[in-house]
């Protein structure tokens, strides 16, 4: 079983490989800061197992409610897509004001509410026969939104250097969630039903307010982080940006198609190709791992073979593909297996491919902001996805939805066409120290004259310079001359 667990990370383990070689260089001052120190550790550790306990409680329902379409009091197909995406309403509108709301109030307390407020739902789904009560429990669990207050707990907690390694960490938590949800959730409900389910995720938040409380450090001061969360006076600026809003098109059609899919898919396997739910993960697992190996090809060449463009859109090419296919075959085993791991390939491609090129389209300094919208569009896919995937398998059946999800890719394929082929540069965070405005405008305008380098920005107040630089010819040695020791 460990291989298994294993196997089940690769998908965010090459994310993390992407996120350290493509888009963020370690600042190198010195031996002393190679690692991060026992404190940035359990940071970062005990920040990705709340993060983790919280998506996996969300994500377990996934392959799960859709096949309660007949036990709930007033369910129907409308209600029952609802159900399976309004967490995501909830959670869009909150993140960023959540995160806003932590600068001001504290990291901690922020994610203790969004944890409590993340029990309440579960506990008020746990407690509900009634579809109405389901959907209104989910739609507390997305009041819970402390992703962005997360992350800037993270960057208070971790030096410059170190912050890549705790995102990524982070990140690579939320997706071991996603595929280890898809394999549990079904047994789980096979166990104990979908009331204790709900008990479960309750549990795990309680048991997150626990590692908030007495394994999270408390930092000694906040402040805001432009490269980790979001910062208001960049949201015009990033919201005018539109090869960043193509991106954010993109996960919202992205995670719409998901949702979507699965509000029909468990129903398919149970109802059209005679599988019993609590065998459902003899198909998920082994469709993820396939889906994984094969799409670590496509992922380097991508990266080191400067293809981002041609492999992103093939990625969203095979996406519609996958869901067109279904929408005629869905009642053959071989064919709807074969069809839903051509779908998690591309699945897994794409959800790697979208935070890199956010990070290398972003401005350096504003890439939190970028991030933030990013995110917040995601869910807002996701809720819309659950919403009218409900509504057209009333009125359409199942084909009806595998062909909106067609649809919506055939709309993303157009949308990624016109995007710009990325800069292949990297993200590198040099320490300045403590500068007055002048001496920072002639800091930015040195650097940027060094070969290598293609952007660079200082901020003063947090004594960084955020530059892009170009890894193939970079002069480093140069860089290096300008930077402090980093803060212990």
């Amino acid at each position: 079983m460990l291989c298994y667990y294993q196997l089940l990370l690769q998908p965010v383990i090459i994310r993390y490989f992407i996120t350290i070689d493509a888009q963020d260089v370690p600042l190198s001052s010195g031996s002393k800061h190679l690692h991060m120190t026992p404190l940035e550790k359990r940071a970062a550790l005990s920040l990705a197992g709340i993060f983790s306990i919280r998506m996996l409680g969300l994500f377990m329902l996934l392959p799960v409610i859709s096949l309660y379409q007949d036990k709930l009091i007033g369910a129907t197909p409308a209600l029952i897509g609802l159900a399976i995406g309004v967490y995501g309403f909830t959670q869009s509108l909150l993140q960023i004001p959540f995160g806003l709301v932590s600068d001001r109030i504290g990291r901690k307390p922020v994610i203790f509410i969004g944890l409590l407020l993340f029990a309440l739902g579960s506990v008020i789904a746990a407690q509900s026969d009634t579809i109405y009560g389901i959907i209104a429990g989910r739609a507390v669990q997305g009041c819970g939104a402390i992703a962005a207050a997360i992350m800037a707990l993270a960057a208070d907690l971790t030096r410059e250097e170190h912050r890549t390694k705790a995102m990524a960490l982070i990140g690579m938590s939320i997706g071991a969630a996603f595929a280890l949800a898809l394999v549990v959730g079904p047994l789980l409900d096979h166990w104990i039903g979908l009331s204790g389910l709900f008990w479960f995720t309750a549990a795990m938040a309680i048991a997150g307010i626990v590692v908030l409380i007495f394994i999270v450090p408390t930092p000694v001061s906040r402040r805001i982080h432009g490269d980790a969360e979001p910062v208001p006076s960049q949201f015009r600026r990033i919201l005018k940006d539109t090869q960043l809003m193509r991106l954010d098109a993109g996960i919202f059609l992205l995670h719409m198609i998901l949702t979507a899919s699965f509000v029909v898919f468990p129903q398919v396997l149970e109802k059209e190709l005679g599988l019993a739910s609590f065998n459902h993960w003899k198909v998920y697992l082994p469709v993820l791992l396939l889906s994984v190996m094969t799409m670590i090809p496509f992922i380097i060449m991508a990266e080191r073979g400067h293809k981002i463009k041609k492999v992103f859109i093939g990625g969203v090419f095979f996406i519609g593909l996958s869901q067109l296919g279904l929408s005629f075959m869905h009642g053959r085993f071989w064919a709807a297996v074969f069809l839903l791991f051509v779908f998690f390939t591309a699945f897994n491609l794409l959800e790697a491919s979208l935070p890199s090129l956010v990070s290398k389209m972003a401005p350096t300094e504003s890439k939190g902001t970028a991030m933030g919208f990013y995110s917040s569009s995601q869910f807002m896919g996701a809720f819309l996805g659950g919403s009218l995937g409900g509504l057209l398998l009333g009125q359409a059946g199942y084909s009806g939805v595998f062909l909106l999800s067609a649809g919506m890719a055939l709309l993303w394929l157009l949308i990624a066409s016109t995007m710009k082929e990325p800069q292949y540069l990297a993200s590198y965070l040099l320490n300045i120290g403590n500068l007055e405005p002048d001496q920072a405008t002639l800091l930015a305008t040195e650097l940027n004259n060094i070969p290598g380098v293609a952007e660079a920005v200082v901020i003063t107040k947090d004594q960084v310079a955020y530059l892009k630089v170009d890894n193939e010819i970079l002069d480093e040695d140069s860089l290096l001359k300008y930077s402090v020791s980093p803060r212990d």
